[in-house]
């Protein structure tokens, strides 16, 4: 029943003065409206006949909106009067421009479509989760409602990184192309990558002379050659216990992701090779030759689902893993914590391996709480606790850099909205000095 037979028989109530007998018309007002009730119930639109489905966004960055519309197909000869319910995950942001408490009326043999904004506010896949239909009588007396029916049209809408270090690439790319134009190669003699051919003349090597194209040409040409431009850059992204600590408000993951997207970006303007992998104690995403750009929503797509894991990361496994798929000269990017209980034990005893054949680059995000606890002069004694903790984890972080420094690997450690342009200026730095 609805609140509208309760009234109804509120109102019959008024009226038992009037009876000469209450207990009859207590009866006869009951008769009534169990009547009234089954009339209204036998004249409602059937759950069985309704037909449901979605259409709309599949992905939204994270901050954006989009618009998931829900269509309701009357297949029944009944007209139907509905309150819809469409319930999503808290994180999805839902809010349906047709409220639940709201009479939607569809014809028979009609269809009705009822969209819903979303505003996420997590990344990864956020799915529908129940849909519940109410089928009212005509006289808004009974209803029909039964769970399961009509069963709830699959939809997840994936949030995409937000990406927000997207604004220092416009100034990362005009260093880039200063770069481009000064850059030579370190030390003398020519190039190792083909560029292009020119009309031979005297003083040529004749060991750079083009033979088959000569013959095509009927003139003799030779080869021209550039310092090498292809790189390879190789991210990965350390998805075990340390990526969930939460630096402000979103964790660190949040933070490598960002960094990998602007490094990836800015590699593939320069024409370098980027894989980017995601691990802890297996494989949790892989994407190889991000720069192409028909692979860059593959990435983004790739990256949005990610959750930090309560484990400790393999890096053993993850050394094993790069000298069997990377045997070419790589940069290797670890976006991880610099923590002495993860890298010293894990990441530090493979690391003569790693550097033998590549070039090893490690960048944290730092969590900007500790640098606000050494500046901010202590009031209180509980301060002076707070800003001796924050400088002793600085001090372990210091001699944690310094001793991966001293197995000439690279280190980049940049509160959390730094890091990313921190990490771009660092491979920016490499290229220009030839280190790559």
């Amino acid at each position: 029943m609805t609140w509208r037979a309760a009234a109804l028989l509120a109102a019959g109530a008024l009226t038992l003065p009037a009876w000469p007998a209450p207990f009859v018309g207590v009866a006869a007002m009951t008769g009534a409206l169990l009547l009234l009730l089954a009339v209204d119930l036998a004249l409602a639109a059937p759950l069985r006949a309704l037909a449901v489905e979605r259409d709309g966004d599949r992905s939204v960055p994270l901050g954006g909106t989009s618009t998931v519309t829900l269509q309701l197909h009357n297949t029944s000869g009944r007209t139907l009067r509905a309150q819809v319910r469409d319930a999503w995950v808290p994180s999805a942001g839902a809010w349906p421009d047709v409220p639940p408490d709201q009479v939607v009326e569809v014809a028979p043999g009609a269809a009705a479509a009822l969209p819903s904004r979303l505003t996420p506010t997590r990344r990864g896949d956020r799915p529908a989760v129940a849909l519940t239909v109410r089928s009212l009588g005509p006289l808004g007396l009974a209803f029909r409602q039964r769970a399961g029916r009509p069963a709830t049209p699959p939809w997840i809408l994936r949030v995409l990184p937000r990406f927000d270090s997207r604004r220092h690439l416009p100034e990362k790319l005009s260093r880039l192309r200063v770069i481009d134009g000064t850059q030579v190669g370190r030390g003398h003699g020519a190039g190792t990558e083909f560029d292009t051919l020119r009309e031979y003349v005297p003083g040529d090597d004749v060991r750079s002379i083009d033979w088959r194209a000569s013959a095509r040409r009927a003139e003799v040409l030779v080869r021209t050659w550039r310092p090498e431009r292809d790189r390879r850059i190789v991210c990965v992204l350390d998805t075990g216990r340390t990526s969930a600590v939460r630096l402000g408000d979103e964790p660190r993951l949040d933070a490598s992701i960002d960094a990998a997207l602007l490094l990836t970006a800015l590699a593939a303007r320069a024409g370098d090779r980027v894989d980017v992998f995601a691990v802890d104690t297996g494989l949790r995403a892989s994407v190889t030759g991000a720069e192409r750009p028909a692979q860059w929503g593959r990435l983004t797509h790739a990256l949005a689902p990610l959750q930090p894991a309560l484990v400790e990361t393999d890096f053993r496994l993850i050394a094993g893993e790069l000298l069997r798929r990377h045997r070419p000269r790589s940069l290797v990017v670890f976006l991880t914590a610099l923590e002495p209980g993860a890298l010293g034990e894990g990441l530090l005893p493979v690391l003569p391996r790693l550097v033998a054949r590549h070039r090893v680059l490690v960048a944290a995000a730092q969590d900007p709480l500790l640098g606000a606890l050494t500046a901010r002069p202590p009031g209180r004694p509980e301060d002076a606790y707070a800003a001796t903790a924050a400088w002793r984890t600085l001090a372990e972080r210091d001699r944690l850099a310094a001793a991966l420094t001293h197995h000439k690997i690279t280190v980049v450690d940049a509160p959390a909205p730094r890091l990313a342009p921190a990490l771009a200026d660092t491979y920016l730095h490499l290229k220009s000095t030839a280190q790559l």
